[in-house]
């Protein structure tokens, strides 16, 4: 049974990637920085039948924390197929580039950011030991340069200068990991799940948790053939619905 470490997987678009990757029979470690709210979203998947999931605790700004999450799964499982790097914040609104405090910015940076990295770097070792190694770095339309540079996008009004800097700095960490492991066989993808009525957004977005869970849970199962150092969004309406940096 191939194995995933989804970070923040305790609820909205992580709890329900963790699900549907169960149902497909993967085995889950959901990943949460409070391990009660971790087991807690364990037991209500295991009531629906999928025993195919444990709670783990990982909090990815401390790491010894990530090397305590690494040293369990590394015990349990000896690899790891899957990591979803999916934990995130939104940070204090608003966030103008002229005046939002740095130290708030780095709070943002050092979850959505220096976390990814930290997170994948611990891991590394374990996930070189898969068939096909796959990296998911969660990201949003919000990373996106080349949009933001566009007034004709719907999004285009909605800049922060903390959660969508971070994400352009996390999907240019991805380009380098890409290529970096490229030749090893990894498969590392930026994915946008789109804007999605969750807490993280007082539950404003159109589409729904199960939507976005599908649309990550699609790039978290790539086989050899899949595409690797790529953007994808479901608010880009095309064939493979790639989003441009």
């Amino acid at each position: 049974m191939k194995t995933v470490l989804i970070t923040g997987a305790n609820k909205s678009i992580g709890f329900e990637t963790a699900r549907q990757l169960a149902k497909q029979g993967y085995f889950i470690y959901l990943g949460s920085r409070d391990i009660n709210n971790g087991t807690q979203a364990a037991d209500t998947l295991k009531a629906e039948g999928l025993s195919n999931v444990e709670a783990i605790a990982i909090d990815v700004c401390d790491k010894a924390s990530i090397e305590a999450a690494r040293k369990t799964i590394e015990a349990k499982s000896g690899l790891l197929d899957v990591l979803v790097n999916n934990a995130g914040i939104l940070g204090i609104q608003p966030q103008n580039a002229s005046d939002m405090n740095t130290d708030e910015i780095r709070k943002v940076f050092d979850t959505n950011f220096f976390g990814t990295i930290d997170v994948t770097q611990a891991f590394i070792s374990l996930l070189e030991k898969a068939e096909v190694p796959v990296i998911v770095n969660v990201t949003s339309g919000l990373g996106s340069l080349t949009l933001h540079s566009d007034p004709n996008w719907k999004y285009y009004p909605y800049k922060t200068a903390a959660y969508g800097t971070s994400k352009t700095a996390q999907n240019a960490y991805t380009v380098v990991l890409a290529a970096e492991l490229k030749d090893k066989g990894f498969k590392v993808n930026a994915i946008d799940p789109g804007y999605t009525a969750t807490d993280f957004n007082n539950h404003s977005g159109p589409n729904s948790v199960e939507y976005a869970a599908a649309f990550v849970a699609r790039y978290a199962v790539l086989d050899a053939n899949g595409p690797t150092g790529n953007y994808f969004s479901p608010d880009i309406e095309t064939e493979n619905n790639e989003s441009p940096w």
